[in-house]
């Protein structure tokens, strides 16, 4: 590259076929917002929508993009929002006896932990990182069992349009944050200048 001074650290960008596949996987998950309004309850709907909402903001902050110092009451007031609204559609699930989404909800919850331990505590922390991996194994395997049962149940009977959708959404959200990992952790850049 022209003009690039080679003693200036650049930070790897994410290769284009992974940046593709990634917002693809985010506009589904968004369109599914739409789907359970059709074909869902209202607590699916919210808890989807308020998951699309912190999605797109994790992706954003760790995404790198500048930030002016003024939106950032609205950012975090955003991000409380959905935190409150995915607590919340997790209590009503458990409320409501649905218990295969909050099982769902309450490993997503899991999950979003984990991460943000990963994120947040020190590299030198090592025996914790060990552990998280760990936990994040069998919340990930958890999730993957009930993604299958709501498979199992959409096989059994193949007009119930809702056990479909859950396992069509619940197969996206695992892609999802299995780019997200990539995205934060590594596995989806190259080095700068590399085509």
């Amino acid at each position: 590259m022209v003009g690039a001074r080679a003693d200036v650290p650049t930070k790897p960008r994410p290769r284009r076929g992974f940046v593709v596949f990634k917002w693809t996987v985010y506009a589904l998950l968004a369109l599914n917002i739409v789907l359970y309004g059709a074909h869902g309850t209202a607590n699916e709907q919210l808890d989807t929508a308020a998951w699309v909402v912190l999605l797109l903001l994790f992706e954003w902050e760790t995404g790198g993009w500048a930030l002016a110092p003024r939106w950032r009451p609205l950012v975090h007031g955003l991000r409380a929002a959905a935190s409150v609204a995915v607590v919340w559609a997790c209590i009503a699930y458990a409320r409501d006896g649905a218990w295969l989404d909050f099982a769902n909800a309450l490993a997503w919850l899991g999950v979003v932990v984990a991460l943000e331990l990963e994120v947040r505590v020190p590299a030198s922390r090592r025996p914790l990182h060990r552990g998280r991996l760990v936990v994040l194994g069998v919340l990930y395997a958890t999730l993957f069992a009930l993604m299958l049962g709501w498979l199992a149940m959409g096989l059994r009977d193949v007009d119930d349009a809702g056990a479909w959708l859950d396992a069509w959404d619940a197969l996206l959200w695992l892609v999802a944050f299995v780019a997200i990992e990539l995205n934060v952790f590594g596995g989806s850049s190259r080095p700068a200048g590399a085509d």
